[in-house]
């Protein structure tokens, strides 16, 4: 009777371990569980570098569509052919810029946004000041708006030159040569402008004389185009 007291108490206590050791066993699969879906959720939460990035390319692409309206008023304003044929020219590539910046968007599975660009607001602003400060017709007014478009196409080359790169460092190897592209051609804009600046636009500027500035004529501004 001692001996069959003593089996069924190591049965019950070896029972009552397995028991105990199940449970450990679901628990900590439990435990594993919820990290995964932890983990997951995290992974699934953009970076704040992919956050930044999506917003500098709702910024490009205001500054962009903006920059469509300024290009053709400061090509209707300018002086030579050359000049206006370089404004033309980069009209239609701003053009392809902005279905471009659709196509990142695209890539990152974002739909195309835009959000007001404050440089390029400024910028802008300042071709048109120099519009209205300069004669029709003269080539000091050329010669400020090839200065003016060259602050523009430099800050452009700013933010697509650092949109490449962010886009390298997430592996967005297809966003980062769309983008490159653009890079290429604004930096092409920017040496054409500097050519017709050297070939004679601002030599012939100086030969003008004060008459082809009128800042003490100019117009009040609007702030926008």
């Amino acid at each position: 009777m001692k001996t069959a007291t003593k089996t069924g108490s190591k049965s019950s206590t070896k029972s009552s371990r397995s028991s105990g050791e199940g449970q450990g066993s679901t628990t900590n699969g439990m435990e594993s569980s919820g990290n995964q879906q932890q983990q997951g959720s995290q992974q699934s939460q953009p970076s704040y570098l992919q956050r930044f990035f999506t917003d500098q390319l709702k910024d490009m692409y205001y500054a962009e569509k903006e920059l469509l309206k300024g290009l053709e008023l400061m090509k209707q304003s300018s002086t030579t052919e050359e000049l206006e044929d370089a404004f033309e020219q980069h009209h239609k590539q701003t053009g392809r810029h902005i279905e471009r910046l659709e196509k990142v968007f695209r890539i990152i599975g974002k739909k195309p946004e835009a959000k007001k660009c404050e440089a390029m607001e400024g910028l802008l602003r300042e071709a048109r000041t120099i519009i209205d400060e300069t004669t029709e017709g003269s080539l000091t007014r050329d010669a400020a708006l090839i200065i003016a478009a060259q602050k523009i196409e430099h800050y452009e080359i700013a933010t697509y030159g650092g949109l490449v790169q962010l886009a390298v460092t997430m592996d967005l190897d297809r966003a980062a040569s769309i983008l490159e592209r653009t890079l290429n051609e604004e930096e092409e804009t920017d040496q054409l402008l500097t050519d017709i600046a050297e070939s004679y636009v601002n030599v012939n500027a100086e030969q003008e004389g004060g008459y082809s500035w009128q800042r003490e004529e100019m117009p009040q501004l609007s702030n926008s185009f």
